[in-house]
Parts: structure tokens; sequence; C-alpha cells
């Protein structure tokens, strides 16, 4: 369940970043769908499901370099506008990722 919630947000949040950015409509563009497959497949293969913490939050970084800044760069830019966008899915976003911060 954690797992499917946070690949909906994180697609949410690729969304934002290129339907804003990359001026798409319905599809992502060729380079954010890639970024959403390959963090799909990441989180698919998480070792802490089905108790994953955020990323944020987790003592093993399994992106490598490039897509960690990539995804750094769609979360900087979206995160802010999850909350106009998909309110419920960003509070319970902001909620797992305190509520594993402060064990």
């Amino acid at each position: 369940m954690k797992i499917a919630r946070e690949q909906q947000t994180m697609e949410a949040m690729i969304g934002i970043y290129c339907r804003e950015l990359h001026h798409t409509r319905k599809e992502l563009c060729v380079e954010c769908q890639q970024l959403a497959d390959y963090a799909t497949a990441r989180l698919r293969h998480c070792l802490f499901a089905p108790n994953k913490p955020t990323c944020k939050n987790c003592t093993v970084h399994c992106y490598r370099s490039e897509e960690k800044e990539r995804i750094r760069q769609v979360m900087r830019y979206a995160g802010p506008r999850m909350l106009l966008h998909h309110p419920w899915m960003a509070v319970q976003h902001l909620w797992n990722d305190k509520v594993k911060s402060s064990h």
C-alpha cells in the first residue's frame, strides 16, 4: 500500500513538472517517462517494502546520481504545487515524511 501511494505521488509530481515545464498535455515527454519508469522500477525493488520510509529518510539511496538529481529537480518544482493540484496526496506525503523522520 505504501509503495503504491508513493508511486502515485511520484507520478503526480512528474506529471506536474512535465506539463508545466515541458508543455505536455496528457502524456509525459520521453525524458519524463523514462524518469517515471526508472523511479517505478526502484520502488518495485525497494528493500524496505512494505514499511518503506520516504526516500528522503531512507538509509539506502538506490537512485543513480543522474536520476537522483533529476528527481530532486522534479520534487523541488512540483512539491509545493502538489498542495494545489493534489492536496490530499501532498498532505499524506508530508505526514509520512514527518512521522518517519521523528523516529
